[in-house]
């Protein structure tokens, strides 16, 4: 079914375009970084104290788990602040406007 010739073509396809959302890739790596930052953390808060041995006194797995969390929350910010925006795609069968003022599909 072809769109009458007097209505923008932009406009329909401005109204159908679309952020990533979670098939974002950052979205998929602040989650994995997130969950493992938010596991060294819990570790890093019930450690027995065997580590901060091993490591001079330093917890390293709470401040690597806090530092992924930052991290995480960056990539979470980025996604919000730039989304990926999404152009429509057209099913085969569809009419796509080439811009030639025709009116033919």
């Amino acid at each position: 079914m072809s769109t009458p010739s007097s209505s923008s073509g932009s406009e329909t396809a401005a109204a159908r375009k679309h952020a990533a959302g979670a098939f974002d890739v950052r979205n998929v790596i602040a989650a994995l970084i997130g969950f493992y930052g938010v596991v060294l953390t819990i570790y890093g808060l019930v450690d027995s104290g065997e580590a901060h041995d091993k490591t001079g006194g330093v917890d390293a797995n709470l401040w690597s788990g806090l530092a992924m969390l930052a991290v995480a929350a960056a990539f979470a910010l980025w996604t919000r602040l730039r989304p990926i925006v999404v152009e429509p795609t057209h099913a085969e069968g569809e009419g796509v406007d080439d811009g030639s003022g025709t009116g033919r599909d």
